[in-house]
């Protein structure tokens, strides 16, 4: 049985095509990628994160985006959890061009695809300065941030402050989990029993 190969989809076809789903996609360079649901614990995370960034970038050209906004990205598009471009915007724009700060909270069923996919594509997007990867089970986070032309990985733990010198700000990494209801690993269960 042959079956014949599908051609890839072009950017402008897939913007029109994803206009008329009723589901957010996101494009590889080739094909839609269906995005997946949420889990309370990144719920809980995206809303501190919005919060804290909304509240800071008060009075400055920088704004704040969740993950209805989608940008487009060394020819693809995704939905980031959260970014920030310090570029205007019209208020009927539907992409994003030059994000400066993304993140993505990381989750089994995307982390391969948040850890690598995305993070080359990021790095291949002239404008982004950092990407911040927040795990969903535990306070952590891991940063890549510009320096030339290469990415700087650093690792950030409960306690510590996220540092987004490109926005001027900082941010406790203990305020993005606040009220994050986290599983006792099975080494906590055991001791409490």
């Amino acid at each position: 049985m042959n079956i014949a190969p599908r051609r890839p989809m072009g950017l402008a076809e897939f913007l029109a095509w994803e206009e008329r789903q009723e589901q957010k996609w996101e494009y590889d360079g080739f094909a839609p990628v269906a995005t997946v649901g949420v889990t309370v614990a990144q719920a809980v995370i995206r809303r501190n994160l919005t919060t804290a960034l909304h509240t800071r970038l008060r009075g400055t050209p920088c704004r704040f985006y969740g993950p209805e906004l989608k940008v487009q990205v060394a020819g693809s598009i995704r939905y980031p959890d959260g970014f920030v471009a310090c570029s205007p915007a019209a208020a009927n724009d539907r992409v994003i061009h030059d994000p400066v700060v993304l993140f993505e909270i990381l989750s089994p069923s995307t982390q391969a695809m948040d850890r690598i996919v995305k993070a080359r594509e990021y790095r291949d997007t002239p404008s982004a300065m950092r990407y911040v990867m927040l795990e969903q089970d535990r306070p952590a986070a891991t940063i890549h941030a510009r320096e030339g032309d290469r990415w700087v990985v650093s690792i950030l733990v409960a306690g510590e402050t996220l540092e987004l010198p490109e926005l001027g700000l900082s941010l406790p990494l203990d305020e993005l989990y606040e009220d994050v209801p986290f599983e006792a690993s099975p080494d906590e269960a055991d001791a409490e029993a």
